[in-house]
């Protein structure tokens, strides 16, 4: 069963970029489509997007042209890009596949 494990959240100012990582176990990851989700303060947990074994990606509304998906086989590690933060994008991240969730980063933007 694959097991996710996400890190490179933190602190940043509105305006600017973090990379999020989503490391992955287990053999079968060329073969698996990945998604991120996040959870703001008091909200619902929101989808942010999604990559598939063809490295294509889908993206809510609005994060279209800010962040961008990634993934990498041969270290069976999904990457989220985030560029342009807002205060509004404060929230735990998660990276999920299947049924299968990581424990989530930390991400806050603020002055």
């Amino acid at each position: 069963q694959v097991q996710l494990v996400e890190s490179g959240g933190g602190l940043v100012q509105p305006g600017g970029s973090l990379r999020l990582s989503c490391a992955a176990s287990g053999s079968t990851f060329r073969f698996a489509a990945f998604n991120w989700y996040r959870r703001a303060p008091g909200k619902g947990r929101e989808f942010v997007g999604s990559i598939f074994p063809a490295s294509s990606t889908i993206y809510a509304d609005s994060e279209k042209g800010r962040f961008t998906i990634s993934r990498d086989n041969a270290n069976s590690t999904v990457y989220l890009q985030m560029d342009s933060l807002e205060p509004a994008d404060t929230a735990v991240y998660f990276c999920n596949c299947r049924d299968t969730w990581g424990q989530g980063t930390q991400v806050t933007v603020s002055t």
